[in-house]
């Protein structure tokens, strides 16, 4: 159904004109990267301003055009050189949007002879100023065709929007890095014929992933959805169902989980192998028919009895929701268990009923009650009790916590963190759960919420906020509660001898219910949730009353093949990051999906576009490697192990001189450089494991790696150990962490401002159009348009 939208004081054909993306077209001039998730909204009252929708990016909402006859802030206008105010209700004039690219665009005029721009763009040096005068010309002359038609309320090309969302979230390296995509763009659409882009739209069509699994798709499964809140006893049915089986696959989201279920059925003698990016423990012998695995590792063509997924809720993550995707559409097993929350209900039910298989949902109550306190810590660290667990979001702060806790108490702290080795997490996990010991409390790290059995009475949030790469964001309403059902934890791995067999103790929303094994019937062990600090204390409070809404998209990422087909299309010179960018733009998916974000592949291929003999098909695995591109110590890393990929030798570890592997000669230290170096060196070797196991014949130091990473893991432990965070350090943090909580509150006001606004313009526009129509008559249209109307 085609929208329309009523405009007053105009035309009849434009009052009554289709509402257009301004991304429409298969093939723009100039390319933008932001348009998937940036989409205008024209409305009658106010034709030239943006009103954001609930979809727009609430980092955004401050870029929004807004009339023309208002006055930029201060009444100042923008001066070269200046970044213009980022306030949460500033907005952004468009004519200063073009001056500010026009200077950025002389920047770039500046570098067309730099080896390394023309490297990254992908321009030949004798060709550059060549594409760059045109690209400038386009550019301005759309700038300029634009400002000329606006007396007609036409909406700003998709440049300028992209430009627009790209400075409000990065600054002016926001529109350098919008200026170099649409470049590259323009110098490969130059090369384009109409076959080609047809054939690169039909390749984009990424609407049927169901379709990418032909071997799983000729079978019939039989999905068991466990939901329910935490320690409701959703995973442990799903691994007693595993562990009966003839053979099966756990896909859990950490490793640290992982591991827990390879030592569990390797316990019970059912012999499981270890698959994880950087680690895999094959169990000699014939009879091994157990995999445990992080979702990313999934083996989806490997026929089983059994399969359990855990977490299914992060299938709607951003960035690693394609896993989830992947391993619910291609595992080829013959009983699909996924266990998570409610929420994830209705898409697994659509996706369920799209692949043709059979879907029986179990719902589990949670099997000790729950409540957040009414009272936080205002920072007393002497106000812990035994069994409690303080929840910190750095590892660092971990053992500086622990430090603090057992100087004021004078009992012993055990940590839990993601990073830990295995058999340490299990002997700390074991002394804490312990109630003859001295090792009262728990500092960990929010890994707990994904499953970890640990005897934790109460749960307290250090902060609400953590930082995410690039600034401190307020924890989600999910997150907060996951963590904080870690609380009344009413059993742990410890009790498992203790299981018995009830019956019809789970709801089935089917007609075949059947018996299942459950734990013994639950006690009254009241858990409790409070923060260490008083502003903390209503996020979580609130968090824990709000009921999250429904996933409603599951997340998707090309597959490796078509990616390598699409690049075919492109001259060699071309951007690997310009072709990803380049298929996710054009990439059209099913309502039920989404495409997961982009930016760590773009980091990389940005960084590796340097080293030449690589294949695709190395740029593709090198882009997925765990590598953090904003790391300075990652660069060098990356690039000389991305030249022995290309030249296929020098990929022994002692003749790679980029690692740093004379940190480990040095004595110990309580200094926060020297930590950096080692937790740098740790990053490159888990690194060198990952790509180890790609590029077998490249990296053949793989038990050297181990040893150097446990040596690794070893001297960072007895580095945290010693380190303490000083007063000044933490009321930093503090001041940080209330600036952030700030800026979270004024944003949503902002929005629900916003929304308001947005409603009531578009009852408006719904009234006037009902106006209209009444009174149009079709005879007063011209034939053709007449002739359509009719049509329809």
């Amino acid at each position: 159904m085609r929208v329309t939208n009523a405009k007053a004081g105009v035309c009849l054909f434009c009052a009554f004109r289709s509402r257009k993306s301004p991304s429409s077209s298969l093939l723009r001039k100039f390319p933008t990267p932001y348009n998937r998730s940036f989409r205008l909204r024209w409305g009658a009252q106010d034709r030239l301003s943006h009103r954001p929708s609930k979809r727009d990016n609430p980092d955004t909402v401050q870029g929004g055009f807004r009339s023309l006859d208002a006055q930029p802030k201060n009444n100042a206008k923008y001066q070269p050189g200046q970044q213009l105010q980022r306030a949460t209700r500033g907005r952004i004039v468009e004519e200063d949007l073009i001056t500010i690219t026009i200077e950025r665009l002389e920047q770039f005029l500046g570098q067309t002879n730099d080896s390394s721009f023309l490297i990254k763009t992908g321009l030949v040096a004798n060709k550059a100023k060549i594409h760059f005068a045109k690209f400038k010309s386009d550019l301005l002359r759309s700038f300029k065709e634009w400002s000329g038609s606006r007396k007609r309320h036409e909406p700003p090309p998709p440049i300028l929007g992209a430009l627009r969302q790209a400075y409000t979230e990065n600054g002016e390296s926001g529109i350098d890095a919008q200026l170099k995509f649409a470049l590259q763009g323009h110098v490969a659409n130059s090369t384009f014929t109409k076959s080609d882009i047809l054939n690169q739209v039909r390749l984009a069509d990424l609407r049927y992933p169901y379709e990418w699994y032909p071997a799983t798709r000729a079978i019939q499964r039989k999905i068991h959805l466990h939901v329910g809140p935490t320690n409701s006893g959703k995973t442990y049915h799903a691994l007693k169902r595993l562990e009966v089986a003839s053979s099966g696959i756990y896909a859990g989201p950490l490793r640290l989980l992982a591991h827990e279920v390879y030592s569990r059925l390797n316990a019970l003698g059912k012999p499981c192998n270890l698959i994880t990016g950087d680690e895999r423990i094959v169990v000699e012998g014939d009879e091994v028919s157990m995999s445990s695995c992080t979702v990313e590792m999934v083996p989806v063509n490997r026929n089983v009895e059994v399969a359990v997924v855990d977490e299914i809720q992060m299938i709607g993550n951003d960035h690693r929701g394609w896993a989830w995707t992947q391993a619910v559409l291609g595992l080829k097993a013959q009983e699909l268990h996924l266990c998570g929350e409610e929420r994830a209900v209705p898409l697994i039910r659509e996706l369920a009923a799209a692949m043709g298989d059979h879907l029986e949902i179990h719902h589990y109550e949670r099997l000790s009650p729950l409540r957040p306190m009414s009272t936080s810590l205002n920072g007393d660290l002497r106000k812990l009790r035994k069994g409690d667990c303080l929840v910190v979001f750095s590892r660092m702060q971990i053992h500086a916590y622990r430090k603090d806790i057992e100087k004021l108490t004078g009992k012993r702290v055990a940590v839990v963190y993601g990073s830990l080795p295995p058999e340490i997490r299990a002997q700390q996990a074991k002394l804490f759960n312990d109630p003859d010991n001295d090792y009262d409390f728990l500092v960990a790290s929010d890994a707990i919420g994904m499953g970890l059995n640990l005897s934790i009475k109460r749960i307290i949030f250090e902060s609400t906020s953590r930082h995410n790469g690039e600034q401190l964001k307020t924890l989600e309403i999910p997150d907060i509660k996951q963590i904080a059902g870690r609380a009344g934890r009413y059993r742990t791995a410890a009790d498992a001898a203790k299981d018995v067999i009830i019956e019809g103790s789970v709801n089935s929303d089917t007609k075949n219910s059947t018996a299942v094994a459950v734990p013994a019937t639950p006690g009254t062990n009241l858990g409790l949730v409070t923060t260490l600090e008083r502003m903390d204390l209503p996020i979580v409070q609130r968090a824990m009353q709000t009921e999250a809404g429904p996933i409603t998209t599951a997340g998707l990422f090309p597959p490796d093949p078509i990616i390598l087909k699409f690049s075919k299309y492109f001259p060699s010179e071309t951007p690997f990051s310009y072709i990803l960018l380049r298929l996710h733009e054009i990439a059209r998916v099913h309502t039920r999906f989404h495409l997961c974000n982009l930016r760590a592949y773009i980091g990389t291929a940005d960084l590796i576009q340097q080293v030449r003999d690589l294949t695709i098909a190395d740029r593709i695995s090198l882009c997925a490697a765990p590598v953090d591109t904003k790391d300075p110590g990652a660069h060098e890393i990356i690039l000389a192990l991305a030249r022995c990929i290309a030249t296929q030798r020098g990929g022994n570890l002692l003749e790679i001189h980029e690692l740093n592997l004379e940190i480990l000669d040095q004595p110990i230290t309580a200094d926060r450089e020297y930590l950096k170096q080692l937790e740098s060196l740790h990053k490159s070797i888990v690194l060198y494991l990952w790509l180890s196991y790609r590029f077998i014949g490249v990296f053949p130091s793989q038990a050297m790696a181990f040893h150097v990473k446990r040596l690794t893991e070893e001297k960072i432990d007895k580095v945290l150990t010693e380190i303490s965070l000083n007063q000044n350090f933490k009321d930093h943090l503090k001041k940080l962490r209330e600036q952030a909580m700030l800026k979270a509150f004024q944003t949503q006001a902002v929005l629900a401002e916003n929304e308001i606004q947005l409603s009531e313009s578009i009852a408006t526009e719904g009234s006037e159009l009902e106006d209209g129509m009444a009174s149009l008559r079709i005879a007063d249209l011209p034939q053709d348009m007449s002739q359509g109307v009719l049509a329809g």
